[in-house]
């Protein structure tokens, strides 16, 4: 406790102490730590979609729909709410997934996650006038997360079996032509 005082009165960073470090932590306390943050942001998320701020038109006074989000009303914002709530609740889910992968009733966890996805564009559709959101957009923002994973962890597969194509001794030859363009080709060194 002293310490943290006198780091915080000396202006050092604080935050450091409580970073990731390799040695001292253990992936399993890590993983624990990631799956309660997730979850917390998953849950939030999902309430945000189905509850929107501002709540939503209880009467059909002045052109209003009972049941459509009130925020939809000022169409800008609303669409950066939308997009940036549907981008964080995906990449929770995903974050769960990965995580949870290789878990007993790891299935269960796969169906609950989709059915939770499923009930909020469910309710975000039921909530939004349809002329103030394109759902395609919507839609986009929630795939986001999973097609970087997916073409990252492509970079990775490809990018690895270079590199054992680098250490098995087949070596590579590039010639470059007059037009600027290289050519490789590969022969067993």
């Amino acid at each position: 406790m002293k310490t943290m005082v006198s780091r915080l009165s000396t202006g050092k960073s604080w935050y450091k102490h409580f970073q990731y470090e390799e040695g001292r932590d253990k992936p399993s306390d890590v993983r624990n730590v990631l799956l309660v943050v997730a979850t917390l942001i998953a849950a939030v998320t999902f309430q945000a979609g189905v509850n929107p701020p501002g709540g939503v038109w209880q009467d059909d006074e002045n052109g209003h729909i009972p049941g459509r989000a009130i925020y939809a009303s000022q169409s800008g914002a609303y669409y950066v709410f939308l997009i940036s709530n549907t981008l964080a609740l995906s990449a929770s889910v995903l974050v769960i997934i990965s995580l949870t992968h290789r878990f007993p009733f790891h299935l269960e966890i796969i169906i609950a996650t989709i059915s939770m996805l499923v009930t909020y564009g469910s309710a975000v559709f039921a909530v939004t006038p349809r002329e103030y959101v394109r759902f395609r957009y919507v839609m986009g923002a929630a795939a986001v997360p999973f097609v970087l994973r997916c073409l990252i962890q492509l970079f990775h597969n490809v990018w690895r079996k270079d590199q054992e194509g680098e250490n098995s001794g087949a070596g590579t030859i590039s010639l470059s032509r007059r037009d600027g363009n290289r050519i490789h080709e590969s022969c067993n060194c």
